[in-house]
Formats: structure tokens, sequence, C-alpha cells
């Protein structure tokens, strides 16, 4: 069985868009911009910049809606996908996107302070924090009515 991984570090676009499923499940929308730069022949800096979109589920995508923002660097785990669809035309369309496990700031240029939210489900006595981590999210843990795109 062949898996695929993917890696991204760069800049949000714009702020996470969050939405919910019609069932109430969170998911948040993602554009990162990655730059690339390298000397030329001439030994002249030339630049590149790629646009990636990505969708992220559940706590991490209200959690992501309520720490990040536009310009923000980011660093991006998950897998690509391709999603296929045709217009009310008729003309076929295809994306391939990131569907991210994990995501978080980057710290290379900058600072983030980290407050744990409370586990689904649980009580609330601490004001949101907890000195245990939330527990994992099952990737394939949406209803039919909830497609991951």
């Amino acid at each position: 069985m062949a898996t695929n991984s993917v890696t991204v570090i760069g800049n949000l676009v714009e702020d996470p868009e969050l939405r919910f499923t019609p069932s109430g499940v969170a998911m948040a929308k993602i554009r990162v911009a990655v730059n690339r730069r390298w000397r030329d022949q001439q030994n002249e800096w030339q630049e590149e910049t790629s646009f990636f979109g990505g969708t992220l589920w559940r706590e991490a995508a209200e959690n992501a809606a309520e720490s990040l923002t536009k310009g923000a660097r980011v660093i991006i785990t998950g897998s690509l996908e391709q999603r296929q669809w045709e217009t009310q035309e008729g003309d076929k369309r295809s994306v391939v996107e990131i569907r991210i496990d994990e995501m978080g700031p980057s710290l290379r240029w900058a600072t983030a302070s980290i407050t744990k939210t409370a586990r689904s489900g649980g009580n609330d006595w601490d004001g949101g924090r907890q000195s245990v981590p939330a527990a994992p999210v099952a990737r394939d843990d949406y209803g039919p009515d909830e497609a991951p795109f």
C-alpha cells in the first residue's frame, strides 16, 4: 500500500475560514503561500511562490481559527488528496489539496504562547485549561454527510 505525506511551511494567505457541517462538525479551510528562493546560473536571486489549500477538522479547526491570522508563518503536515467535480456547464475540474493532520505556528521568526483547550465532553472546572492533552482525533471519523471537502 502506497502512502503519501507532506509537510508545508509557509504564510497564511488569509485567516482560516471556520465553517460547520450540517451535523455540527467544525472544519477550517486554510490557504498558505510557500516561497522558494534560489540563485540562478548568473548568481542572481530568483523567487517563486506556490499556493496550497487544505482542510483542518474538529477541535484543531476551531483552535486554528482562534489562534492563527493572515500572514502567520505556519507548519502543516498531512496528506495530499485530489478532488474532482463537474461544473454546471459540464466542465470537469480537479484540485489537489492538503488533508491537514497537524498545524501550528512556526517559531523560526516568532514566539507563541500555548494554551491547552478543554477536552470535548469533559467538565470545564479549570477555565478551559487542563494539564492533559486533548484526545487524538481519528482522520476518517466523519459521517457520510460530512465529506472531507
